[in-house]
């Protein structure tokens, strides 16, 4: 049982690890904006 205490408790750790990773991730980095123009190919219109 010890055994399996550990190991939920590491899951739960990593988890939490991920969790903050993805946080921090969300909210400090701004992504950069920029324009971006491509042609459409004319037979792709009419359709």
């Amino acid at each position: 049982m010890p055994t399996l205490f550990r190991l939920l408790a590491v899951l739960a750790v990593l988890c939490g690890l991920g969790y903050a990773a993805l946080w921090a991730l969300a909210t400090k980095v701004e992504p950069q904006e920029r324009e971006i123009t491509f042609t459409v190919p004319a037979e792709k219109i009419g359709k």
